[in-house]
């Protein structure tokens, strides 16, 4: 929740005027503005061609009706948004939304023509604990046990720890791919290895301009979920560049 329309659309232009297609290279970059912010920012990327898509933080169950205050994803459909986060911790710890909401909102995602980025991840008490594992696999199965392996394929997974986010210190590259490794595994269970083979992983959490090589270079991670970074044009633009040269 950062930015009113009129700081939206400074930031897009910056992020325009920085980002070059060359910089980008073989890399998917989305930017998910709130839902306030994201005709504004489309009216630039696209006519302006900014190498990025337009995402969503989140979107309603349903495609219509009788929902004050929602959002749905037909109607983040019809402004062109790509990709939509699910599931993200903070909708999970602070408005409560469970494993079998997640799966809802994944179905009206793909319902409308659009990837869905969905979030897994541990607390800190759940990795003391030792249940990383026993958590990731229960929100995995939960997602994409009811969705179809030709669904499942298509999707972002983004493992976030929660205990790393905003902490100013990333899970280590150790922990993150046996945490990529888990996440593909349990998506070939859930799917098949067709699916698991597709599915793109990505890790977020304290994602950084000088942390990002290190985070790319595990097997099982394809990609990053930026946080606090992406609001900082200039450490953003620093962070795909440096995706980029992992990917080229």
């Amino acid at each position: 929740m950062n930015f009113d329309h009129h700081q939206a659309l400074h930031a897009v232009r910056d992020l325009g005027l920085r980002l070059q297609p060359a910089d980008v290279g073989p890399v998917d970059v989305s930017v998910h503005p709130p839902f306030t912010d994201i005709r504004t920012v489309q009216s630039v990327v696209e006519p302006e061609g900014i190498p990025v898509a337009l995402g969503a933080q989140n979107c309603a169950v349903a495609d219509s009706g009788p929902y004050t205050g929602e959002v749905s994803a037909l109607m983040l459909a019809k402004l062109h948004v790509e990709y939509v986060i699910v599931g993200h911790s903070e909708r999970r710890t602070l408005f409560g939304e469970t494993d079998e909401l997640v799966v809802e909102k994944l179905k009206a995602v793909l319902r409308n023509g659009m990837t869905p980025i969905c979030c897994v991840g541990e607390t800190a008490e759940e990795r003391d604990g030792g249940l990383t594992r026993d958590r990731l696999t229960s929100q995995l199965e939960s997602a994409l046990g009811p969705l179809p392996p030709e669904s499942v394929g298509t999707m972002v997974i983004a493992y976030e720890p929660v205990w790393a986010i905003g902490a100013g210190q990333a899970a280590t590259p150790e922990d993150i791919q046996q945490a990529g490794q888990l996440v593909r595994e349990v998506v070939g269970k859930c799917a098949n290895m067709e699916a698991a083979n597709q599915v793109r992983i990505q890790y977020g959490g304290s994602v950084s301009e000088e942390n990002t090589e290190s985070l790319l270079r595990c097997p099982d991670i394809d990609g990053l979920l930026v946080g606090g970074a992406s609001l900082d044009t200039a450490a953003f633009v620093g962070i795909i560049r440096a995706a980029a040269r992992v990917a080229g």
